[in-house]
Protein backbone atom coordinates (compact mmCIF):
# COMPACT_ATOMS: atom_id res chain seq x y z
CA UNK A 1 0.00 0.00 0.00
CA UNK A 2 2.52 2.35 -0.62
CA UNK A 3 2.29 5.63 -2.12
CA UNK A 4 -1.59 5.60 -1.02
CA UNK A 5 -2.93 9.36 -1.23
CA UNK A 6 -4.28 9.91 2.08
CA UNK A 7 -7.78 11.99 2.06
CA UNK A 8 -7.86 14.94 4.48
CA UNK A 9 -10.96 16.90 5.52
CA UNK A 10 -12.77 19.49 3.60
CA UNK A 11 -13.86 22.78 5.20
CA UNK A 12 -17.67 20.89 4.09
CA UNK A 13 -16.36 17.88 6.06
CA UNK A 14 -15.07 19.69 9.26
CA UNK A 15 -18.85 21.01 9.16
CA UNK A 16 -20.23 17.98 8.86
CA UNK A 17 -18.14 16.91 11.96
CA UNK A 18 -19.10 19.61 14.06
CA UNK A 19 -22.68 18.75 13.40
CA UNK A 20 -22.36 15.45 14.42
CA UNK A 21 -20.31 16.87 17.78
CA UNK A 22 -23.23 19.00 18.55
CA UNK A 23 -25.42 16.34 18.60
CA UNK A 24 -23.68 14.46 21.13
CA UNK A 25 -21.92 12.40 19.08
CA UNK A 26 -17.76 12.10 20.59
CA UNK A 27 -15.51 13.80 18.61
CA UNK A 28 -13.34 10.80 18.02
CA UNK A 29 -16.35 8.62 16.50
CA UNK A 30 -17.82 11.15 14.29
CA UNK A 31 -14.28 12.50 12.92
CA UNK A 32 -13.56 8.35 11.94
CA UNK A 33 -17.31 8.61 10.65
CA UNK A 34 -17.34 11.55 8.12
CA UNK A 35 -13.98 9.84 7.18
CA UNK A 36 -15.23 6.46 6.27
CA UNK A 37 -18.04 7.88 4.75
CA UNK A 38 -15.85 10.20 2.23
CA UNK A 39 -13.70 6.82 1.15
CA UNK A 40 -14.35 3.48 -0.24
CA UNK A 41 -11.90 1.55 2.30
CA UNK A 42 -8.70 3.16 4.57
CA UNK A 43 -6.38 1.42 6.56
CA UNK A 44 -6.16 2.67 10.22
CA UNK A 45 -2.89 5.00 9.77
CA UNK A 46 -4.84 6.81 6.65
CA UNK A 47 -7.81 7.80 9.25
CA UNK A 48 -4.69 8.55 11.86
CA UNK A 49 -3.46 10.93 9.18
CA UNK A 50 -6.90 12.11 7.64
CA UNK A 51 -9.19 12.74 10.75
CA UNK A 52 -6.00 13.98 12.33
CA UNK A 53 -6.46 12.07 15.22
CA UNK A 54 -3.74 9.15 17.08
CA UNK A 55 -3.94 5.70 16.86
CA UNK A 56 -5.80 5.01 20.30
CA UNK A 57 -8.22 7.71 19.30
CA UNK A 58 -8.73 5.53 16.11
CA UNK A 59 -8.88 2.40 18.40
CA UNK A 60 -11.84 3.63 20.79
CA UNK A 61 -13.70 5.05 17.76
CA UNK A 62 -13.21 1.88 15.89
CA UNK A 63 -14.53 -0.39 18.87
CA UNK A 64 -17.04 2.29 19.26
CA UNK A 65 -18.21 1.66 15.33
CA UNK A 66 -17.73 -2.43 15.79
CA UNK A 67 -20.16 -2.59 18.18
CA UNK A 68 -22.63 -0.45 16.79
CA UNK A 69 -21.89 -2.41 13.60
CA UNK A 70 -21.82 0.17 11.03
CA UNK A 71 -18.10 -0.73 10.34
CA UNK A 72 -16.48 -4.02 8.42
CA UNK A 73 -12.95 -4.77 8.09
CA UNK A 74 -10.37 -7.06 6.24
CA UNK A 75 -6.81 -8.28 6.51
CA UNK A 76 -5.29 -7.51 3.15
CA UNK A 77 -1.16 -8.60 3.19
CA UNK A 78 1.15 -5.86 1.62
CA UNK A 79 4.37 -6.74 -0.53
CA UNK A 80 5.94 -5.29 2.16
CA UNK A 81 7.65 -7.64 4.29
CA UNK A 82 5.27 -7.27 8.14
CA UNK A 83 1.71 -7.55 9.41
CA UNK A 84 -1.13 -7.62 6.75
CA UNK A 85 -3.23 -4.19 7.06
CA UNK A 86 -6.38 -3.79 8.29
CA UNK A 87 -9.02 -2.28 5.82
CA UNK A 88 -11.81 -0.67 7.08
CA UNK A 89 -15.05 0.43 5.59
CA UNK A 90 -18.55 1.50 6.56
CA UNK A 91 -21.03 -1.35 6.61
CA UNK A 92 -23.87 0.20 5.53
CA UNK A 93 -24.56 4.05 3.91
CA UNK A 94 -23.40 6.98 6.09
CA UNK A 95 -28.02 7.95 5.09
CA UNK A 96 -28.57 4.98 7.05
CA UNK A 97 -26.07 5.50 9.97
CA UNK A 98 -27.73 9.07 10.40
CA UNK A 99 -31.11 7.78 10.18
CA UNK A 100 -30.08 5.02 13.54
CA UNK A 101 -28.41 8.22 15.24
CA UNK A 102 -31.43 10.75 14.67
CA UNK A 103 -33.72 7.93 16.24
CA UNK A 104 -31.69 7.36 19.33
CA UNK A 105 -31.16 10.99 19.76
CA UNK A 106 -35.56 11.73 19.47
CA UNK A 107 -35.65 8.51 21.86
CA UNK A 108 -33.00 10.58 24.26
CA UNK A 109 -34.87 13.92 24.04
CA UNK A 110 -38.85 12.03 24.75
CA UNK A 111 -37.27 10.45 27.68
CA UNK A 112 -35.96 13.69 28.79
CA UNK A 113 -39.35 15.14 28.41
CA UNK A 114 -40.98 12.64 30.47
CA UNK A 115 -38.26 13.53 33.35
CA UNK A 116 -39.25 16.61 32.95
CA UNK A 117 -43.14 16.47 32.83
CA UNK A 118 -42.52 14.32 36.27
CA UNK A 119 -40.73 16.56 38.01
CA UNK A 120 -43.14 19.52 37.00
CA UNK A 121 -45.72 17.39 38.22
CA UNK A 122 -43.74 16.28 41.11
CA UNK A 123 -43.67 20.48 42.02
CA UNK A 124 -47.37 21.07 41.04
Amino acid sequence: MPGRKVQYFTKKEEEFTDLLIGIGISRIVAKVLVFLANTPEATSRDIERGADLRQPEVSIAMQYLHEQGWVESRLVRTEAIGRPQNLIKLSRPIAEIIDHIQTEKEDEIRKKMVLAQKIRDYVS
